[in-house]
């Protein structure tokens, strides 16, 4: 069974009870608090602020990218949260449903919190403390899938480093974070985390927006397929350039198979706390 089909829902229940309004309050309440803790140790990292001289020796697309999407002298961005609409499918052969989600990332330490909601259920997905997780409750009270583990670890942190496409100042080189050429539109991207790597291979558009990026993720427990995020309409929030609207795809025998499409409502930086 692949980690797509265990989010299959029990799609005949006809009434919510008292103790499903009950769960999705108490999940509510748990997203806020861990949240709240996330936000709070990216607030202490080191202040930072750009400069052009950062650049020198990157590739070619990257250093165009920058000087597109980053003003000279912008502080560093510790933190994002934001809220988003969309489409998102249980099963690539599903039909596609109506979701709602909130997510809070961090730079430093490197993490997330994602929580989607649809008619039928509520999923989580992390990466916390260097530990990825899913959670899926039915109704938003009773839980029926939680993923965890190693494949889990390594598909959240690629997770993480692609959604640094809001977070764009994490991106810049580091001693954590590293670019290697590969043309005039294209670089790979490693970043290592608590004892592992994550690899991606980023595309960049003819108007040097970050517009696609791949890498190998576990399907299932044991299968690896190509996983691809598209990033597109991008929008100036507080003085940079950002998408703001996303997709993800999974790639079976050579075709493209989205599964999430996302629109960013709101999008804030550097918030003290969780909405």
């Amino acid at each position: 069974m692949t980690r797509n089909s265990l989010w299959l829902l029990a799609a005949t229940a006809l009434t919510v009870p008292a103790g499903v309004l009950a769960g999705r309050y108490w999940v509510a309440n748990q997203l806020r608090r861990d949240a709240r803790h996330l936000l709070l140790a990216a607030s202490t990292s080191p202040a930072r602020v750009y400069s052009e001289a950062q650049l020198v020796g990157l590739p070619a697309p990257v250093q165009r990218y920058f000087r597109h999407v980053l003003p000279a002298g912008q502080p560093y961005l510790r933190s994002l949260r934001l809220r988003h609409t969309g489409q998102f499918k249980t099963n690539l052969d599903r039909a596609w449903l109506a979701i709602e989600g909130e997510q809070y990332i961090s730079a430093e330490p490197a993490g997330f919190i994602w929580q989607g909601t649809t008619r039928w259920f509520t999923a989580r997905d992390e990466y916390v403390a260097g530990r990825g997780g899913l959670t899926v409750r039915l109704l938003g009270a009773v839980p029926v899938v939680r993923g965890h583990g190693p494949h889990y670890d390594q598909g959240e942190l690629l997770r993480w480093l692609a959604e640094c496409a809001w977070l764009l100042t994490r991106l810049l080189p580091s001693p954590d974070m590293a670019w290697t050429a590969i043309d005039d539109h294209t670089a790979r991207l490693t970043c290592t985390h608590a004892g592992q790597a994550a690899t991606l291979l980023v595309r960049f558009n003819e108007q040097n927006e970050l517009a696609e990026c791949e890498a190998l993720r576990y399907f299932d427990d044991t299968t690896q397929l190509p996983w691809v995020g598209n990033f597109a309409q991008y929008q100036r929030q507080q003085g940079i350039l950002v998408p703001s609207v996303v997709e993800a795809s999974w790639v079976l025998a050579g075709q493209r198979r989205p599964y999430a499409r996302f629109t960013v409502q709101t999008l804030e930086y550097d918030s003290a706390g969780p909405f």
